[in-house]
């Protein structure tokens, strides 16, 4: 009984050895193993046994990206200014083994080669350059500590200048020329405003002058076209009372004409019409030729009051 209990152990604890060097690689990491003291392989994800004894896990590397935000450096600009500076960098592992073998700290030799290269590349700008630089220094110097950290197994994806801090006299003397520059621009927008509401009050009155001016021509035309109905209006009354005095006229010799008068009627309504004539304004008096003289006349007149009177 007691020899199957020792092996019913022993094969407890070989399982529970077994089961203890079965190991699962998450997602975007990677395990640097050793087989006795050197590098063996590279477990990527997924399950993995690893030889009790015999294989370690070395170093576990992830894969995401990661940040170093680095303390601010003292850097010397070309024309003597002394400023800090400091930086973000944005870093990942590409290479396992190499990020595990082959450099000690591999952050703090980031940083370090970061304040050189950042003294090198601001050694050659003065400091207004430097200030308005950024993306030219960003780029440069992710491109110079790409190259370098190669070797190391690390990608350098990215590096960003967060603060350019000069002297303090210095960021007083930009304040000043900020408050200057920021004064000039309200004056200009100050007198851009007037000019334009002078403009608007000027273009205001050019525009009242020309209503009035058009609503004077409507009025002038609107008295004119009045006049010229009015006129119309009497002549074509005139014109009017012309015609209806023709016409009566007309009707007077249609009658006449109908009546069938005798001669002695006619030359009683020639001298009606020459007695009219003759209290006109007319200098002239054209008299018919059928009356030859003034007996001739007379007599009519008396034979048509014979007439006149045999009738009644």
């Amino acid at each position: 009984m007691k020899p199957l209990l020792i092996i019913l152990g022993i094969i407890l604890i070989i399982l529970l050895i077994l089961i203890s060097n079965l190991k699962i690689v998450p997602q975007a990491q990677e395990y640097v193993i050793e087989r006795l003291g050197s590098y063996y392989t590279t477990w990527q994800t997924g399950l993995h046994f690893k030889i009790p004894f015999i294989e370690r896990i070395a170093k576990k590397v992830s894969l995401k990206e990661n940040v170093a935000d680095f303390p601010p450096q003292p850097v010397i600009t070309k024309d003597n200014v002394t400023m800090q500076i400091d930086t973000v960098v944005f870093y990942l592992v590409s290479d396992p083994k190499l990020f595990t073998y082959g450099i000690d700290r591999p952050i703090s030799a980031i940083e370090n080669l970061t304040a050189t290269t950042l003294r090198n590349i601001i050694g050659d700008l003065d400091l207004d350059t430097t200030l308005t630089s950024r993306d030219y220094v960003n780029s440069k110097i992710t491109t110079i500590l790409d190259e370098a950290s190669d070797k190391w197994g690390i990608k350098v994806t990215r590096v960003e200048l967060k603060n350019i801090m000069p002297p303090r006299e210095i960021q007083d003397s930009m304040e000043k020329q900020m408050k200057a520059e920021r004064e000039r621009r309200e004056a200009i927008l100050q007198a851009e405003g007037r000019k334009k509401s002078q403009i608007l009050v000027a273009e205001g009155e050019k525009e009242s002058q020309i209503l009035r001016a058009e609503a004077e021509k409507e009025a002038a035309i609107l008295k004119a076209e009045a006049e010229k109905e009015k006129r119309i209006r009497e002549a074509e009354g005139q014109a009017q009372a012309i015609m209806m005095v023709q016409k009566a006229n007309a009707d007077a010799l249609k009658l006449l004409t109908e009546a069938d008068p005798s001669g002695k009627v006619l030359t009683l309504k020639s001298l009606e019409a020459l007695t009219k004539v003759a209290d006109g304004k007319a200098t002239k008096i054209i008299i018919p030729s059928e009356i030859q003289n003034i007996a001739g006349l007379v007599t009519s007149l008396k034979e048509c009051a014979d007439d006149g009177n045999m009738a009644e």
